[in-house]
């Protein structure tokens, strides 16, 4: 067989793994099934045409090892599913039918919606497993394994998942070893092709050109970073949890609603130490600094034990109620580094290894990533984004509306959210509001005699954030003013300097 062939005079070893552990799969579910019981989902993707082949090649190996017989694969017996919708890639269509007219494909084509077709198909046939290219990554696969029966409310089969740990770089291997042809929308720049209405080329294979010739892309097999395979998805506006926005919109309707947006961030530092007092959180204050830098507001910082329970409660709580949440501490391989298992478990999801991260994690530590350092690998399944940027040794980690910062010190997060900054950029990852203007005045009145007319001025500027510190028990009283508008804040200025003696305030630079 071809694929067999091609697979076992490669070189790389990785792919090989991969393939016999895809192969082992496939030929278990053949001996838990019988040939009419089985079938395979078809969509035309790049994903789907590595598992037509892996089926091709498990049935080849499996019917040899039964017959003890070399000869060719004939004919491919399993039912293929297709769904034909009116949203697909003329491309994904066109290819499809030339697969299954080249490879004997048994196509059942759907053409109402899935669920409802595939109820219509089952009862007319007895199929009951479904061999699916679900990845780990994909929005499909959280909570699956090899062997998953279908959902809730849908019809009662076995899921079987062959390339569930195959990552973006192991379909491009597997495609290119084995020479198979696939999509030419993959040549065009398409990373992952959905519909017509929410899939574009992925903009970092675009190819420099002039203002005045038609914009071209590289090959998806030429995208550097697999975690990077759905940026061609088109996003569509939908508000944040808060209702604010989504920091995925443009558009001049978007940007009206930024400057009439609050966003809101809220930090978690993870740590028995600072609780014990052993040692003093430096990250949490200058975090809450570069936030209001870039226009946010921190609704709260707090701080939680090194334990999964305590972490996994934190996040639910903050992240349905801010639009960004930022954890730090508790990240690494020893007992207490809890906070990726504490993020998984405020999500619902489980931990699942992370192929990418762990090669990041062999470059910097080399020898040393061996035995229980591979669990630093281990993220959260399907939430996760990696962060890259050429200043950092290993990516940060994202995990929907919640940021995993591996800082220990203020330098290292100036450098992480520089970075941060800089992603922002290209990414969209955060949105860079008006900074918040800041004034602070001092004076040598006491606290009875300014409570009074403080309490009226927050009333008469309730857009002013107005507070009142010492620093120490019998140092001058400081008042600070802090909002977007400048004016804002002078008339807030003007109207307290009033209500007392000319000279009782001095402004601080």
């Amino acid at each position: 067989m071809e694929i067999d062939k091609a697979i076992r005079e490669s070189g790389d070893r990785r792919l090989k793994t991969k393939y016999e552990h895809a192969i082992y799969v496939i030929q278990r579910a053949l001996a838990l099934y019988s040939i009419e019981e089985v079938a395979f989902s078809f969509n035309g993707g790049k994903d789907s045409t590595v598992l037509l082949h892996l089926l091709r090649a498990g049935y080849f190996l499996y019917k040899r090892e039964q017959s003890c017989s070399n000869e060719g694969l004939k004919d491919f017996p399993i039912r293929t599913i297709y769904f034909d919708s009116p949203s697909a890639f003329p491309e994904i269509n066109s290819f499809t039918y030339d697969a299954a007219s080249m490879y004997g494909l048994q196509l059942d084509i759907i053409r109402t919606d899935f669920k409802s077709g595939l109820e219509a198909l089952l009862k007319d046939k007895p199929i009951r497993a479904i061999f699916l290219g679900v990845r780990i990554g994909d929005p499909t696969a959280v909570g699956q394994e090899q062997f998953s029966p279908s959902s809730p409310g849908w019809p009662s089969f076995m899921r079987v998942n062959p390339i569930l740990d195959w990552s973006y770089r192991d379909v491009w291997a597997f495609i290119l070893t084995c020479k198979v042809r696939y999509c030419t929308l993959y040549d065009q720049g398409y990373t992952s092709v959905g519909s017509i209405y929410d899939t574009v080329p992925n903009a970092l294979l675009r190819i420099t050109a002039s203002s005045n010739s038609k914009e071209t892309f590289r090959p998806a097999y030429m995208l550097s970073d697999g975690r990077s395979e759905r940026a061609g998805r088109a996003k569509k506006f939908s508000p944040s949890v808060c209702g604010s926005f989504s920091a995925g919109s443009n558009g001049p309707d978007s940007i009206d609603l930024q400057k009439n947006s609050m966003l809101t961030a809220s930090a978690i530092a993870v740590g028995d130490e600072i609780l014990f007092g052993t040692i003093e959180d430096q990250l949490g204050p200058s975090l809450c600094r570069k936030l209001h830098s870039i226009g946010w507001s921190v609704s709260q910082t707090t701080v939680v034990r090194n334990d999964v329970d305590s972490v996994a409660d934190e996040v639910e709580r903050q992240k349905s109620t801010n639009d960004m949440v930022f954890i730090y501490g508790g990240v690494g391989p020893l007992h207490s580094d809890v906070t990726s298992s504490g993020v998984a478990k405020a999500f619902g999801v489980r931990l699942a290894p992370d192929e990418e991260f762990e090669e990041y994690l062999r470059h910097l530590l080399g020898d040393q990533c061996t035995g229980d350092k591979n669990e630093m690998a281990l993220l959260p399944e399907g939430i996760t984004e990696l962060l890259h940027h050429e200043k950092l040794d290993v990516p940060l980690i994202k995990c929907q509306n919640v940021i995993i910062l591996t800082a220990t010190n203020v330098m290292e997060l100036d450098k992480e959210w520089e970075c941060l900054i800089e992603l922002t950029g290209s990414s969209g990852l955060l949105v860079l509001m008006e900074p918040y203007i800041l004034k602070r005045l001092t004076t040598q009145l006491s606290d009875l005699e300014t409570a009074q007319p403080l309490s009226k001025l927050c009333l008469e500027f309730p857009d002013l954030y107005i507070g009142c510190y010492r620093k120490s028990r019998y140092g001058p009283l400081v008042i600070s003013f802090k909002g977007e508008d400048q004016a804002r804040i002078e008339s807030a200025v003007e109207a307290l300097s009033k209500k007392f003696h000319p000279g009782a305030f001095s402004e601080i630079n």
